[in-house]
């Protein structure tokens, strides 16, 4: 049975830093021409979808960033939807906090309802000290992603998830996060597809967000070893793919069973 609908990640699974996956852009272009929804997906909150669409752009993807969800959309349409009229305090980095903004959602700092936690590359000790005074007070904390890590081209970066784990430890509160493996994420990724859910597949390199979202709803995976994981990962993990393969662009094999 064909997929209703492929989630597919991005870094690491079509491209890894500024380098294309071999035959990743094959793969993409045989999704549109068999008229397959699909839709990328991101924890990585740094960015907005704009600089994503240029970036897959340049390296000659043929989509628009109507293709792409980050976890900050998500996040935000979460808060518009399920946290209406809400005062929300952003943490983000500067064009991020815009792109939030355009979705309806100012930063305030009067009193905020709600700390809204993102991949922030300027975040500042200022910024942490708010939020755990307005947690204190009794706003909840809701985060993009639980990433520890954040690849980069040489090694990775220190990503949002230990500042969630300092908050939370801080004001003993638990966060919401609707970034992968979240079942939120899942949802938005499906509606912005216009598909059923439960025929969705989801295709990434991460056994603890891509893999875990997918096997947490009982949906289909396929995991790439183009990126993070390897084969002696899966050795006593609670997770199992649907099917492994060495990169997207042997995604052409899976359809062809389907």
């Amino acid at each position: 049975m064909r997929p209703s609908g492929f989630m597919i990640d991005m870094d690491g699974t079509i491209y890894k830093g500024s380098n294309v996956i071999p035959g990743a852009v094959e793969a993409i272009d045989l999704l549109i021409k068999e008229k397959i929804p699909f839709v990328f997906l991101t924890n990585n909150s740094s960015h907005t979808r704009e600089y994503y669409s240029e970036k897959l752009k340049k390296m000659g993807f043929r989509v628009g960033k109507e293709r792409i969800l980050t976890s900050t959309i998500a996040t935000a349409r979460f808060i518009k939807e399920r946290r209406v009229g809400k005062k929300v305090y952003v943490i983000a980095d500067p064009d991020v906090t815009k792109e939030i903004e355009e979705l309806g959602i100012k930063s305030r700092e009067d009193d905020p309802d709600i700390v809204l936690l993102t991949f922030d590359r300027t975040i500042t000790f200022d910024k942490i000290n708010k939020a755990y005074h307005y947690i204190m007070k009794g706003a909840e904390l809701i985060a993009t992603h639980p990433d520890d890590l954040c690849p980069m081209e040489e090694g990775y970066d220190v990503d949002i998830g230990q500042f969630i784990h300092l908050l939370s430890y801080l004001t003993g509160t638990s966060p919401i996060i609707v970034g992968k493996p979240s079942g939120l994420m899942l949802e938005m990724a499906a509606g912005e597809m216009g598909v059923d859910k439960n025929g969705a597949v989801m295709i990434g390199d991460r056994l603890y967000t891509d893999m875990k979202m997918a096997s947490n709803a009982g949906i289909g995976s396929i995991l790439v070893l183009s990126g993070e994981a390897k084969m002696s990962d899966l050795e006593g993990s609670d997770v199992e793919p649907s099917y492994i393969i060495g990169s997207i662009a042997k995604l052409s094999d899976i359809l062809k069973k389907s």
